[in-house]
């Protein structure tokens, strides 16, 4: 497994997401903002009034997020995000779904690592979707493990992950009609 580069075809596909007038933003500034925001109650308010990351490529410190690079990528992109990971030997611990109500948008995280050589690397990759078409390509052909992963994000956020081989309910009833994670959901 190379780090480094991870690290640069990661960023690399990420830019390629960005608009063309979008700015290159300091990662490292924006690690230690959030970080030291975490303690300042008028930072947290600002932070939670920003609108959704743009693309790109944060290094952060693992013993406080819990991953060491988080990237953010278009819906389109994470098939090759995940063909990056995989040529690394990095393995598929979890997908899930985040609802983003007031932005109108889900976002979808697959948490990735790599254990080899008794040293950890964990790489988590964000995608936001549009909550009235909620549609991204599955990794399922690539990480056969994500096929339940991504089954239980449709079943309990109503994502749809094209060309999944079987995106059936998984948890919930077969007449079931409803996503209950779904944060407008009402029992």
């Amino acid at each position: 497994m190379d780090k480094a580069k991870i690290k640069q075809e990661l960023e690399k596909l990420a830019a390629e997401g960005l608009a063309d007038e979008a700015p290159v933003e300091d990662p490292v500034a924006e690690v230690e903002t959030a970080e030291e925001g975490e303690s300042d109650p008028k930072a947290k308010k600002k932070k939670e009034e920003e609108k959704p990351r743009e693309n790109g490529l944060l290094e952060t410190d693992h013993a406080k997020r819990g991953f060491h690079l988080d990237v953010q990528i278009n819906p389109d992109q994470v098939v090759q995000a995940a063909e990056i990971l995989d040529s690394e030997g990095m393995t598929i611990e979890a997908v899930t779904g985040v609802d983003w109500l007031a932005d109108g948008q889900f976002e979808v995280v697959y948490d990735y690592a790599n254990t080899a050589g008794g040293e950890m690397f964990r790489v988590v990759v964000r995608a936001r979707v549009d909550r009235e078409q909620p549609d991204i390509p599955t990794v399922s052909e690539i990480y056969g493990g994500a096929n339940w992963h991504e089954r239980e994000t449709w079943d309990l956020f109503g994502i749809n992950f094209v060309g999944h081989p079987q995106l059936e309910r998984f948890l919930l009833p077969d007449d079931c009609d409803y996503h209950p994670l779904r944060k407008d959901f009402k029992p």
